[in-house]
């Protein structure tokens, strides 16, 4: 079979051409036969934009989930935007220095917007490299209807064709990766400010659902709140440490204390009907050494949050210097001293001042055995075993206490207000 088109080379010397390497004249005169070729074939093109942008769309619709959604919720959006991006990259295959700014504002703002939709870099991507496939086919076909003998030269300039879809698969994608990377620091944001108000007790109601879904909570939860601070990274550490497992957790890092809201799962199911957690009471201790951590008690809802942070500022207060883990609902009298911090000093000098005032040393060991021997449920004999000396000396210093104060240890009245002296001394001198 004889060969269909014969080389214009062959034409003009009449003879059959030795294969030689391409002179620089010759590889000038077949780039310009081949960019002549490639300008009538891409001017065809632009006349027949609409049918190349129904022929794009239903390759999307056919090949790409993604888009099958996209097309479905905006046909014409996203029949405009093919459109668009299809000419331009015609736009470019005539123009290249005058089309390319135009071009790549295109690409990138479909990037960006995409980015926002939520549409998938990879089906996007697959997008761009179906529409440069498909004006390549078009290309060819159209230089096959009206001068067949030219599709070899179009070999000459399938390079930049296709570095021009590369080119804009990666302009796509850094758009698509640098907005993405903006919105998700603005939710983190929007989060974060979310998350403070709730936690200062400042967020309105109309703002509650928005928070639940940025913080990843129910609006109408149980929760609790769990304040940390001590030195990082051990504070971090012991944040993680101090919850149940399993339990739902935001955490809103601050300079010196972290917050966890926390969903409360004692009740025996979340919101979403699963087994939750187990509530504060249950939380394990971390005892890790400087780091001081404060359990509040529970609320109902989102918009209780202030109160529970409250809550747990009061644990945080009474909780030793040294280090611990303080529960609110175990250490509610000392609680009450530190919500009322003028109250439990007056209430500690008016019990406890004839005892304050003795001599440091005499004054420790009186407070000492009387505080240790309220922790032993008033038995001077374990209390005494305790502090290494006989059940008659703690009683004998028992009764001291008792002239000094003027109240009696067998008075429920008097042992009350001892027990807050006591309670208040050391949360306040801490």
């Amino acid at each position: 079979m004889q060969h269909a088109v014969r080389s214009r080379a062959a034409i003009r010397t009449g003879l059959t051409p030795v294969p030689r390497p391409r002179t620089p004249s010759v590889a000038s005169l077949m780039d310009a036969d081949a960019l002549r070729v490639l300008h009538r074939a891409a001017r065809a093109l632009l006349d027949d934009l609409p049918d190349l942008t129904d022929r794009l769309v239903a390759l999307l619709r056919e090949q790409e989930p993604a888009y099958r959604t996209a097309l479905t919720k905006d046909p014409t959006a996203t029949w405009q935007e093919a459109h668009r991006s299809l000419r331009h990259s015609v736009t470019s295959l005539l123009d290249p220095r005058g089309a390319r700014d135009a071009a790549r504002r295109c690409s990138w703002r479909i990037g960006a917007a995409r980015a926002e939709q939520g549409l998938p870099l990879d089906a996007l991507l697959h997008a761009f490299r179906l529409g440069g496939s498909l004006v390549w086919q078009r290309l060819v076909e159209e230089t096959s209807r009206t001068a067949p003998e030219d599709v070899r030269l179009l070999v000459h300039v399938a390079a930049d064709v296709w570095n021009f879809v590369d080119e804009h698969c990666t302009l796509v994608a850094d758009a698509y990766r640098q907005t993405e990377w903006q919105l998700g620091r603005r939710r983190e944001n929007r989060a974060r400010l979310l998350a403070a108000g709730l936690l200062d007790g400042t967020s309105r109601i109309a703002d509650l659902p928005e928070a639940a879904q940025a913080l990843g909570l129910p609006e109408y939860g149980r929760y609790y709140v769990v304040a940390v601070t001590g030195a990082l990274p051990a504070r971090s550490d012991a944040a993680r440490a101090v919850l149940p497992p399993g339990a739902r957790v935001h955490w809103h890092a601050g300079t010196d204390v972290d917050y966890g809201i926390v969903l409360d799962g004692a009740d025996g199911a979340d919101d979403d009907g699963l087994p939750g957690p187990a509530g504060p009471e249950d939380a394990p201790d971390a005892p890790v050494a400087g780091v001081r951590i404060g359990i509040g008690s529970a609320v109902d809802g989102l918009a209780s949050v202030g109160d529970a942070r409250r809550r747990a500022d009061t644990a945080l207060e009474i909780c030793p210097r040294t280090g611990g883990t303080v529960r609110l609902a175990d250490h509610l009298p000392a609680a009450l001293v530190a919500s009322s911090p003028e109250l439990g000093g007056a209430l500690a000098e008016r019990v406890l001042g004839p005892l304050l005032r003795l001599e440091a040393a005499d004054r420790e060991v009186l407070l000492d055995t009387l505080t240790t021997w309220l922790d032993c449920d008033g038995s001077a004999q374990r209390a005494g075993e305790r502090l290494y000396c006989h059940r008659n000396t703690v009683l004998n210093r028992l009764r001291r206490c008792e002239q000094l104060t003027g109240r009696s240890l067998a008075r429920p009245a008097d042992l009350v207000e001892i027990s807050l002296a006591l309670t208040a001394r050391r949360v306040l001198r801490d």
